[in-house]
């Protein structure tokens, strides 16, 4: 056979290959399992989902409970308020690691972490708090992180796609980047920081979402750029998706997404599994 023959028919392979084509669609009843800190858990968006534990903050509205009822899966909330990639992998005190909700009938796997890691709301809080006269007492300092622990994070984010694909290897795993929580430029009423740690916020928040999307990329899992599809709807917004250092009653808490960023989270992830 000539060369150019092999080459055409090796084209039309790959045309007509069914890998080529994009996941199938999660039927009803789906098994589905949410992994990951505070932005996909939900506290303070709805109640505490029963029978959680109260420090993880699993609100009934997060974007896990709204896509399962959407998509008419059925939700396995591992998320946990306040983790890191850490304790996905381990465990948490009381709290087994995530990981151990993925057993082999799963089909959805969903996860957002990450930002603990390299303290990104951690610091944010740290910032208001060195402009504030009487500081609360719950302040701390901010904290420069090192290229090591961005090494670490990322090596994590990386065994948690592999653990995934090792106990459920039919699973489709997404990952959900962090919702934006910082004006495109200058500076925000609802977030009363400095321009410098204003700065040095976005751009930890640039380099979070691109460590998400690199090792999505390079793990073969996929990515729903949440970060890209909110940069508009940021506190100090005409119709912010997450709050400022304030947060109203029932909607949230403080440099978070509120109700209807939950909601457009599960509106856009929905689009984007079937």
């Amino acid at each position: 056979m000539g060369k150019v023959m092999r080459l055409a028919l090796a084209a039309l392979a790959l045309v007509a290959s069914p890998a080529l084509a994009g996941p199938a669609p999660l039927p009803e009843g789906a098994r589905y399992v949410a992994l990951g800190s505070s932005f996909a858990a939900g506290p303070g968006v709805g109640p505490n989902t029963p029978g959680t534990p109260d420090r993880c903050g699993r609100g009934t509205l997060n974007y896990p409970n709204l896509l399962a009822t959407r998509l008419k899966l059925s939700l396995v909330d591992a998320t946990c308020s306040g983790a890191t990639t850490e304790h996905v992998l381990g465990p948490w005190k009381e709290i087994p690691a995530q990981i151990e909700s993925v057993t082999a009938d799963v089909q959805l796997v969903t996860v957002t972490i990450g930002g603990n890691d390299v303290n990104f709301v951690g610091n944010i809080f740290a910032a208001a708090c060195e402009l504030m006269p009487t500081p609360d007492a719950r302040c701390q300092k901010w904290r420069d992180i090192g290229e090591d622990v961005w090494k670490a994070d990322e090596e994590r984010m990386r065994r948690i796609v592999r653990e995934v694909r090792q106990r459920a290897p039919e699973a489709r795993v997404v990952f959900v980047d962090y919702i934006t929580v910082l004006p495109p430029r200058g500076t925000c009423a609802s977030l009363p920081i400095s321009v410098e740690r204003m700065n040095q916020s976005r751009h930890a928040a640039k380099r979070l979402a691109k460590l998400t999307a690199k090792v999505a990329r390079e793990e073969g899992a996929e990515l729903f750029r949440f970060s890209a599809m909110s940069k508009d709807h940021a506190p100090c917004s005409a119709n912010p998706w997450s709050n400022g250092l304030n947060a109203p009653s029932g909607d949230g808490i403080p440099i978070h997404p509120n109700r209807a960023g939950h909601e457009a989270a599960a509106e856009g992830l929905a689009r984007f599994l079937r």
